[in-house]
């Protein structure tokens, strides 16, 4: 039988060494020591966290240094606040700008709008406000005009369901895919984070796949996320009690996932994504488990193709 034609390219964001989230988190690990530890477990690219330098010469070096790509940037926007818009578009624009001088293909986006954490409007939010249906819509015309943005530079606008957010939800995430022109927004599949979302991974891969064109993995840990609902963590005490980890350590079966992308032919980044507390959970050795994993499911799964 003929080979499966996918194009599996794997990275791994810093988050798993210095935390974007939670600061504090990670402090001591020097980026240089970051970006080795990619380079030396084979890892061929990973996204911007918030040690990474600004300037644009600075950082190519850098990375080029170690044989990484940058792959993209999370962007969190405000565009379902409609007197925000026009300077959340400008400030989306910046970074296009930024990421298409690294050369990424990609712009990550999430609202912030309601969220858990993120909202800078109400900074100690201690959970999720739904947008009604006018900030949803201007949501909507925000993600639009940014994917403009990026269409206009050659680059695509994913959009990234999120704990915390107010697209987490599975009737969320359709309903996003609902609203959204799908010739301008993509969606970032985090394996991870629909889990959480009560959307099986799996399902949300078969719903959804047409309009994907990034992979976050990321595991679960089933125990935890059961004690974060009853103990009503807010997102930040369940990753610090240990809520995500990598693939194959948790209760997400990554297999069928993996084939499934490898029978429909996906080609683009696969990010690991998994953040841990580094002091509990030793980078290195976490970030090599989960390519070990990959390396070994992807192996078995063309093996039985071939076998078939």
């Amino acid at each position: 039988m003929s080979p499966l034609n996918y194009e599996f390219k794997t990275g791994i964001a810093a988050i798993s060494w210095v935390n974007d989230d939670i600061i504090g988190l990670g402090e001591h690990y020097s980026l240089e020591k970051i970006l080795s530890d990619m380079q030396s477990i084979g890892y061929i690219a990973t996204e911007m966290g918030r040690t990474f330098p600004q300037d644009l010469q600075v950082l190519k070096q850098l990375l080029g240094d170690h044989h990484l790509e940058l792959a993209s940037k999370f962007v969190g926007v405000l565009f379902s606040d409609p007197s925000l818009r026009d300077k959340e578009i400008e400030d989306f624009r910046e970074w296009a700008d930024f990421l298409q001088q690294m050369g990424c293909q990609y712009v990550i986006t999430c609202e912030w709008g309601g969220s858990m954490h993120w909202d800078r409007r109400r900074p100690d939010g201690k959970e999720v406000i739904p947008l009604n249906d006018n900030e949803w819509d201007s949501m909507v015309i925000g993600l639009h005009l940014a994917a403009e943005i990026c269409q206009e530079r050659g680059m695509e606008l994913v959009f990234h369901p999120h704990a915390g957010t107010v697209v987490e939800q599975k009737e969320e995430v359709d309903r996003l895919m609902e609203t959204t022109d799908p010739n301008l927004v993509h969606l970032l599949y985090d394996t991870g984070h629909a889990y959480y979302g009560n959307y099986d991974p799996l399902e949300q891969l078969q719903n959804h796949y047409d309009r994907i064109k990034y992979v976050h993995y990321k595991d679960v840990r089933q125990d935890v996320l059961q004690r974060m609902k009853e103990q009503q963590w807010d997102f930040r005490e369940g990753v610090l009690e240990g809520l995500f980890t990598v693939p194959g350590d948790g209760c997400i079966d990554f297999e069928p996932i993996i084939k499934t992308l490898m029978e429909r032919g996906y080609q683009g980044w696969t990010i690991v994504e998994a953040e841990q507390d580094p002091d509990i959970a030793p980078p290195y050795k976490y970030a090599k488990m989960a390519k070990d994993y990959l390396d070994h499911t992807i192996a078995k799964i063309e093996k039985e193709k071939v076998n078939s």
